[in-house]
């Protein structure tokens, strides 16, 4: 059976869990249940766990760490060269997203990071790449990196396999059909984002953030980080706990969607980052695991009850996640 840490009950809740997702690749269908009841419930008590036992090679982390920091080490003109274009892909400059639509701190100061956005793969004919549908166009790959697009499609290509495992635990947790939701993920949005934070200056005020308070909006969060700390996720008690960054570990965090397919039994749980702890850059490596733009998100089978109405009304996905993307972003400003 996989090893799960003991999770304490909400109340006491000071670290964030640990579980070895292991069994949920396996045949053992009761370490598969195990595993998945051990993740749902740390995502009833906090909405975050630290995952071992994924099964990505250390060498497609390594890579897409090493490409992360040339890329970022490049002059300011060859960064410029790929900005961020109409469908959310390409270089985002120091200080352009203030998170504005966070629902627990009034944040108007932007954040102090620097991030390259890729996205899902579309084929030069795609439908809806011909058709500019919202988010569904080329990336952008920097010609001066000629590794940069294996690289970064590799940590990608093994994410999403990861993500959908722990979406198998997701819906074996709450006792649903397996395979229930895959169709919502036939065409999933995908991003990765390559993330650069200087060091914290030591006069900023006390509402300046790397990453201001937020939820993150989608589905599952899967974060890959360096050993320079500054995560924090915001417990129940109000209380903020380290994400320490443990070798071999993975953060793993839900978004705003699976509170309405729970219909509130789990969380998308504020967190920040202040990069204070080692005086370095740190980077890190966010990949988001969505469905379809299309997918319409509503409360899953057996998740209401006669005592228990669902409690967010059906939402189109493409609808909520553009909302939100044209208020954060300050490319993006003119469209909200």
């Amino acid at each position: 059976m996989s090893g799960v840490s003991s999770i304490k009950p909400r109340a006491a809740l000071d670290a964030i869990p640990m579980v070895d997702v292991g069994a949920l690749a396996g045949a053992d269908a009761a370490a598969a249940r195990a595993t998945a009841e051990a993740l749902c419930r740390a995502y009833e008590d906090l909405g975050f766990a630290l995952i071992t036992g994924h099964g990505i090679p250390q060498a497609v982390v390594d890579r897409a760490f090493a490409t992360s920091r040339d890329f970022h080490a490049a002059p300011l003109a060859l960064k410029q060269s790929i900005a961020i274009n109409e469908f959310h892909r390409g270089y985002m400059g120091f200080a352009t997203s203030t998170v504005v639509t966070s629902t627990v701190a009034r944040n108007t100061k932007p954040n102090l990071s620097e991030s390259v956005l890729v996205m899902h793969e579309l084929a030069p004919d795609d439908p809806d790449l011909l058709a500019r549908k919202p988010l569904q166009g080329p990336n952008q790959w920097p010609s001066w990196m000629p590794d940069f697009r294996a690289s970064i499609l590799d940590y990608m290509g093994a994410m999403e396999a990861l993500a959908r495992r722990l979406l198998r635990g997701f819906t074996l947790g709450l006792n649903l059909p397996e395979g229930l939701l895959e169709p919502l993920f036939a065409r999933p949005t995908l991003f990765v984002r390559l993330l650069h934070y200087p060091p914290h200056p030591a006069t900023a005020p006390a509402d300046q953030f790397g990453s201001a308070p937020h939820t993150d909006y989608g589905c599952l969060t899967i974060l890959a980080q360096d050993s320079s700390g500054g995560l924090q996720v915001r417990a129940p008690d109000g209380n903020w706990l380290d994400a320490p960054p443990i070798p071999g570990s993975f953060v793993l965090n839900l978004g705003d969607l699976m509170p309405r397919w729970s219909n509130g039994r789990f969380r998308s749980t504020p967190h920040r980052v202040i990069n204070n702890r080692s005086g370095k850059d740190r980077y890190s490596l966010p990949f988001f695991f969505d469905p379809s733009m299309d997918a319409v998100i509503e409360c899953l089978p057996g998740c209401a009850a006669p005592g228990n109405p669902p409690r967010f009304a059906p939402m189109r996905y493409g609808d909520y996640l553009m909302e939100r993307l044209n208020k954060n972003y300050d490319y993006r400003k003119d469209q909200a």
